[in-house]
């Protein structure tokens, strides 16, 4: 686990989840999450591009923090490592990838929607879970609720976050970052439209700016 990369990822306070049809829109979306002040993405495993578009966003932007998310297996694991990521997330508890993941030496957030996931990671030494699907399980209200008992987590809510619900995320204490699809959506990338990302990543690091009274 890279204590740099924890720190990195509650320092920017949100970052892109995306999904890579061609891993040719890989440099032109990376310059565009970069002007938009957000240097950090979290590629999902959706589709095959994944890995390739890894490589172009670590080998082209090195002051970029990569990550690889949707891995469900060990062998997508080594294959993001391969690829460059710096960090891994998974859409549920795996004991298996995690385990491996802390072996391998790769900061990893698990998902977790559940007392018990989140009990289970914290037995493992991991304390920034990846909460998901955050709407759909009760949003801030859910976890106020588990972290009375489960204080030592904190938490990258995912899943159904957007511009408008943002502040509310991260306005609770317990929120280490948040990630979204909304920063850089499927049809821009692959429409080109790469000033609408720069935009909504400028967006949505301002508003990090405003709750947290950084100038």
């Amino acid at each position: 686990m890279s204590e740099n990369v924890i720190n990195r990822i509650g320092e920017l306070g949100v970052f892109p989840i995306v999904v890579m049809d061609e891993h040719s829109a890989a440099e032109p979306l990376g310059e565009a999450l970069i002007a938009g002040g957000l240097p950090i993405v979290e590629v999902t495993f959706r589709t095959a591009a994944a890995a390739r578009s890894i490589q172009t966003f670590s080998r082209s932007f090195p002051e970029m923090l990569v990550g690889a998310g949707t891995v469900l297996s060990t062998d997508l694991v080594d294959e993001a490592i391969e690829a460059g990521a710096s960090f891994i997330l998974t859409p549920g508890y795996n004991p298996q990838v995690v385990d491996y993941c802390i072996k391998k030496g790769i900061t990893v957030f698990p998902g977790v929607c559940t007392p018990s996931e989140i009990d289970a990671c914290l037995c493992k030494g991991l304390e920034i879970l990846k909460f998901f699907p955050a709407e759909a399980m009760g949003g801030v209200k859910y976890l106020e609720a588990v972290s009375a008992p489960l204080a030592a987590a904190r938490y990258l809510p995912t899943g159904g976050l957007t511009l408008d619900n943002l502040p509310g995320y991260l306005s609770f204490s317990k929120t280490h970052a948040c990630a979204g699809t909304w920063i850089a959506k499927k049809d821009r990338i692959r429409e080109g439209r790469f000033e609408l990302i720069q935009k909504d990543a400028a967006a949505a690091r301002e508003v990090v700016r405003q709750i947290r009274g950084e100038k």
